[in-house]
């Protein structure tokens, strides 16, 4: 027989030895077999590995209690940092009230029992997230809430009546709802299915919403959010990114709509879209926005990319004279470049709040592993460049995280008005400061997992993917440099003429 002792626990490995991973003659290691293999197996081994073979288990040790606890679905982290102030202990906010903490719990045991398990399956496969997640979803009206407050709340039930309507009902649902709606799909690690899971919606809707005719509208925002049909924006050309004046794709006007023809790059969920928000160049040289369905004339090819091998639904879109009617045009009489560049700010604020919470829980996973392993007869925790390294991480995700709350703050507070004018700036600038602090996290936490932080599998399995999938936050919805001089670009209008040294 093979027994070992686990944290407390007995296990049988009689029957499972041939079929170690990493081979018998490990199990047979004189430290190891018929004694504790506690520190070793937490060496080698992530805590979800003992769940995986508890049927192994055949008892505990007499008089002693298991440490290491199974992670509760919907359960707050004890780790010190891994969550934000508002959510740890003798900490206070004046943001968040008695139902961003239900809207919170409840999301938390929604994402770790229904979303995690999907995600991390269809990472691995690159296949688009199951039909079943997507069907929670809309019945929850989570994908509804994460496009933000707005008319299409409407009439709809949140979390299936688990926040009453008198206190968030959707005439009283605010942007910190969503804040924590997003940062709790963040835990997935899982950075393509997270953009597979409605990503194109929650960029692609909202012009809709806003600018679309009444009935266009209610049709697809009745498709969309029920999750019966998908939606993209597209802008991004091979030839205009965060150039939006540099477009190609051409809507040329006839006596019955507009025909368009070009092209667009990487385009988030445009491989399995059945409608497209579209930005294309009117003969005279303006953009105009479109909503085009799917049909005759369009293809759709993927695009394998860094962080996503196919579950977000990346594409090349192609349009070859395609004809859109004219009341599928937004805004009509409106400048199509407003109706985008007053989308960004929202899509940058999505990108952001995604951003600062991986941030935090790659350091709880940089953390524990600090914690756990050994160097040199002491925790790497011991060793002072470790703990530089830890210090950093928490001062670049907290201060992201409280410069995002008085973003979020005034974002309850101002029209949509008074935040094109005041926010678009502080939004570029914030967004620009966390991916560069995401990407000196991501190298932080390499160093101090060594080479398991570039292994796929196994304790560094999720610094290896977020190290290697965290820049499409960098350059999505504006690059970071353009972010930076777009926003001082904005202050500049604002600078009184009378200023002077």
């Amino acid at each position: 027989m093979q027994w070992v002792i686990i944290d407390s626990r007995v296990y049988d490995l009689s029957s499972f030895a041939k079929l170690h991973p990493g081979g018998q003659s490990v199990l047979l290691d004189p430290e190891i077999a018929g004694g504790d293999a506690t520190e070793q197996f937490f060496a080698l081994h992530r805590t979800e590995v003992l769940d995986r073979y508890s049927r192994l288990q055949i008892g505990t040790i007499e008089g002693e209690e298991a440490q290491i606890k199974s992670h509760i679905p919907g359960s707050l982290s004890a780790v010190p940092y891994a969550e934000p102030n508002w959510l740890s202990p003798g900490f206070h906010s004046p943001y968040y009230k008695e139902h961003h903490h239900r809207l919170r719990a409840v999301m938390r045991k929604f994402v770790d029992e229904v979303v995690y398990p999907d995600a991390q399956k269809h990472e691995r496969d690159g296949t688009p997230p199951s039909q079943r997640v997507f069907d929670e979803m809309a019945r929850l009206n989570i994908t509804a809430m994460r496009v933000g407050p707005g008319k299409h709340l409407q009439g709809r039930v949140l979390m299936d009546g688990i926040i009453s309507v008198e206190e968030a009902s959707p005439s009283q649902f605010d942007p910190f709802h969503e804040l924590i709606i997003n940062q709790e799909l963040s835990r997935i690690h899982a950075r393509g299915y997270a953009d597979g899971l409605a990503g194109g919606t929650i960029i692609g809707l909202p012009p809709i919403i806003k600018f679309a005719q009444p009935a266009l509208r209610d049709k697809i925002v009745d498709e969309v959010l029920s999750h019966k049909k998908a939606l993209c924006l597209a802008v991004t050309e091979a030839f205009a990114g965060s150039d939006v004046q540099g477009l190609r794709c051409r809507a040329t006007r006839t006596k019955d709509g507009w025909i368009v023809n070009g092209t667009k790059k990487w385009i988030t969920n445009s491989t399995w879209a059945h409608y497209f928000t579209v930005a294309c160049k009117a003969d005279d040289g303006e953009i105009v926005v479109l909503v085009v369905e799917r049909g005759e004339g369009i293809e759709t090819k993927p695009i394998k990319t860094s962080y996503s091998s196919g579950s977000a639904g990346t594409g090349f879109v192609t349009f070859d004279n395609v004809h859109v009617p004219f009341e599928n045009q937004l805004g009509a009489g409106q400048p199509g470049l407003n109706i985008i560049l007053a989308n960004f700010n929202h899509e940058r604020w999505v990108l952001t709040v995604s951003t600062i919470a991986g941030q935090r829980i790659i350091f709880e996973e940089c953390f524990k592993w600090a914690a756990q392993r050994k160097v040199f007869g002491k925790p790497l925790a011991a060793q002072p460049v470790i703990r530089q390294k830890l210090a950093s991480m928490i001062s670049r995700f907290e201060s992201c995280q409280a410069w995002l709350e008085n973003i979020t703050f005034q974002m309850c507070a101002m029209s949509a008005k008074e935040q094109a004018k005041h926010l678009a700036s502080q939004i570029a600038f914030l967004k620009m400061h966390a991916t560069r602090a995401s990407q000196a996290t991501a190298a932080d936490a390499v160093q101090i997992f060594g080479g398991r932080g570039i292994t796929q599998s196994g304790l560094g399995t999720h610094i290896e993917h977020y190290h290697r999938t965290l820049l499409i936050d960098a350059v999505g919805g504006g690059a970071e440099d353009v972010l930076g001089d777009l926003g001082v670009r904005q202050i500049l209008r604002l600078m009184p003429r009378q200023a002077r040294l």
